[in-house]
């Protein structure tokens, strides 16, 4: 059984596994074997009893059942099939469209044809499809709809086919090695515009620059260069270092965030989709949605110091395509994250730094940081505390694993979510606590207004 080039986003299908003749005669139903050995035997008895008549019968029953399996054996080398997959990446809930398609390129028309596609059981039962006969040349679309709740990447295929003749005496199934994947991303909600601190100024020296021409980021102004502009020219400069110089114009600064999102197993419990952890992911992957549409560079950053989009300019996303791939690629990692091993945020307040891939750097860390933390004990609520600095601003959402499991709470271990908040709120930082099944967009509203209410300088997120 060949395979069709893919079509549309997603579509895979490859050459089906073969076998030869004799593994086809496995393919014999109970109908079929019936008819062989009924033929076997009346050609059998017709022998010793001297019966024409008979002996015709017999060839018949046993030929027939041969026939069919010839006659498929031919025929699954010359079905196509492929699948379509509309969208590859859809947020939980939300439901992606499967099309299967099935080629005669024969010159005979098919029996009946039966489908079926393997698809987990998180996205729903098995679809399966009975096909009537295809002539030749001829093609037959289907299409299912799968939909899962959790978050992760799923595999689609490969696709089974099962072949039969008109008088159901054989059935012989085929699997295509291709498959699909599905990316199921977290559920984003709109979130308002809010003023929150860490928007930079967008020019002067207290801000990153980038250069609207050639050249080095020296100081200003610098020397002439072959087929820099002549208006630019500083002459105040030139007569004072005695060569020309020209001025070195800027361009605004693109403002940047990171999100970062603890992962520890031990600061969270509970799993589900009504779990903290699961309100942890879906409310950063609705932050990095909601900062990139307001032109932020944005990044993702774990408490294992991993970091993405993790290409240069400390890792945080550029703009134009570049940005819409760097999305993808953090949806795509938010789609299958789940819990570290890791006991501290040593590493990821290393990577705010700037000792772990790149932090806010050297301009005074102009930069917008917007934490979900789970449970953090003594050392970490420090470490968290510390992360501040490094910052233009910084806001905190502290989840109490306790209130949303209905746990009591652990008596050693992680301090007060009270305690927590406090010290966040002493280093600087805008905290909140997130009540259990509370909606991120109010608590986005809530952590606006706070920052403003602390006169805390910043731009409009």
């Amino acid at each position: 059984m060949s395979a069709g080039a893919p079509r549309g986003a997603g579509g895979q299908a490859d050459r089906g596994q073969g076998g030869g003749l004799r593994a086809s005669l496995s393919g014999l139903t109970t109908r079929g074997r019936s008819f062989l050995a009924a033929g076997i035997a009346a050609a059998v008895c017709a022998y010793v009893l001297g019966q024409g008549a008979l002996l015709r019968v017999g060839l018949l029953l046993a030929l027939l059942p041969l026939l069919c399996v010839y006659a498929l054996h031919r025929t699954r080398h010359r079905v196509s099939g492929s699948r379509r997959l509309t969208p590859g990446r859809v947020p939980a809930g939300a439901e992606a469209r499967v099309q299967l398609r099935m080629d005669n390129t024969s010159r005979l028309p098919t029996g009946l044809l039966m489908l079926q596609d393997r698809v987990p059981y998180v996205l729903g039962p098995r679809p399966r499809f009975v096909l009537d006969r295809v002539e030749p040349g001829g093609r037959r679309e289907v299409s299912y709809r799968v939909r899962s709740d959790l978050r992760g990447r799923y595999p689609l295929g490969p696709l089974q086919l099962r072949l039969t003749d008109p008088f159901g005496l054989v059935e012989l199934t085929r699997s295509f090695s291709a498959f699909d994947t599905l990316t199921v991303i977290p559920r984003t909600e709109p979130l308002p515009p809010v003023r929150l601190s860490g928007e930079s100024s967008g020019y002067g020296d207290g801000s990153r620059r980038s250069l609207a021409l050639a050249g080095d980021d020296d100081v200003i102004p610098r020397g002439y260069r072959r087929g820099d502009d002549l208006r630019r020219v500083h002459w105040r400069s030139t007569a004072r270092y005695g060569e020309l110089m020209v001025r070195r114009e800027e361009q605004p600064q693109r403002s940047r965030a990171t999100v970062l999102l603890d992962t520890r197993q031990d600061a969270f419990e509970g799993a589900g989709p009504d779990s903290a952890f699961e309100w942890a992911v879906s409310a950063a992957a609705s932050s990095l949605v909601h900062l990139l549409e307001q032109g932020y560079a944005v990044r993702l950053l774990t408490d294992t110091g991993d970091c993405v989009p993790g290409l240069g300019g400390g890792g945080f996303s550029s703009g134009g395509h570049e940005s819409a791939e760097a999305a993808g690629l953090m949806m795509d990692t938010l789609a299958v994250v789940g819990h570290s091993d890791g006991a501290g945020l040593t590493r990821a307040y290393d990577a705010v730094r700037g000792g772990g891939g790149g932090g806010f750097g050297e301009a005074g860390g102009d930069g917008l940081l917007i934490a979900f933390f789970g449970d953090l004990d003594d050392v970490q609520t420090d470490l968290a505390a510390k992360m501040r600095q490094r910052t233009g601003g910084a806001v905190a959402f502290v989840l109490d694993s306790a209130a949303w499991s209905g746990q009591p709470a652990r008596d050693l271990g992680p301090l007060p979510v009270e305690q927590r908040l406090h010290r966040l709120r002493d280093a600087g930082w805008t905290a909140l606590a997130v009540p259990p099944g509370v909606a991120f967009g109010e608590l986005w509203r809530r952590a606006g207004s706070t920052a403003s209410g602390t006169g805390t300088s910043g731009g409009r997120v």
